[in-house]
């Protein structure tokens, strides 16, 4: 581990790392497929940050959390002219991603398997077009809100590497999480909202292929929101 590494730190918006013991197989994939994928931050990021790809892309997006990596499959299968950088600290939730990949390649992914932050922090100003924040952990405990990833200063970090006129995309099935990130974009000046009707925020995304975590809170009663802020 470079010096480089050792340093950067991490803020901690995830909760475990780890589930079950990885199979073999998947490990061993996921040992091979992964340094392949990563992002390197012990390097500069690149002025463009297309050329992080080995497809030619015209767009590059970001996703947090990507979970099973439904989303992030399917938006970069129908999207071949974008990048698409995947964040996912959850060693199980990473190696199903790899495993996919490593069965059907695709050549406009990149990944990272530790703090967004560091990914955000790292890149340059004004850089993605477009950030996909998921059914985030909502640390429903009042003393745990701290922990919650939409919060002044990774909105400020939104603000910092999105293009003008892109957008910050936010599901999440808690009522509290989000009208809590709907205070925080409005209170926070560079976001704005531009729904009209109900069916703005309740009608899920264009092309949108559902996730496993949406699928357990449909299970459960409770139904998704879907926000769209345009970065100012």
């Amino acid at each position: 581990m470079t010096e480089a590494r050792r340093e950067r730190s991490t803020e901690a918006f995830f909760g475990r790392r780890s589930g079950k013991a990885l199979r073999p197989l998947q490990r061993s994939i996921r040992d091979e497929l992964l340094p392949l994928l990563k992002l390197d931050m012990d390097s500069p990021a690149p002025g463009d940050l297309r050329s992080l790809f080995s497809a030619e892309v015209e767009t590059v997006r970001m996703e947090i959390g990507f979970g099973g990596g439904e989303h992030l499959l399917h938006e970069a299968r129908r999207c071949p002219q974008s990048g698409f950088i995947g964040v996912e600290p959850f060693v199980n939730s990473m190696a199903k991603l790899v495993v996919d990949l490593h069965e059907t390649p695709l050549q406009n992914i990149r990944l990272h398997d530790d703090d967004a932050t560091q990914v955000l922090d790292w890149l340059p100003d004004a850089s993605l077009d477009g950030i996909d924040l998921f059914y985030p952990d909502p640390w429903p405990k009042k003393k745990h809100w701290k922990r919650r990833f939409v919060c002044q200063k990774n909105l400020d970090r939104f603000a910092r590497v999105l293009k003008a006129g892109s957008p910050f995309r936010f599901a999440s099935d808690i009522d509290t999480y989000v009208n809590w990130t709907l205070q925080h974009c409005y209170a926070h000046g560079q976001f704005e909202w531009r729904a009209e009707t109900a069916a703005d925020w309740q009608k899920p995304y264009e092309a949108w292929p559902g996730t496993r975590y949406e699928q357990k809170a449909h299970r459960e009663g409770r139904i998704g929101a879907y926000l769209t802020f345009m970065r100012r």
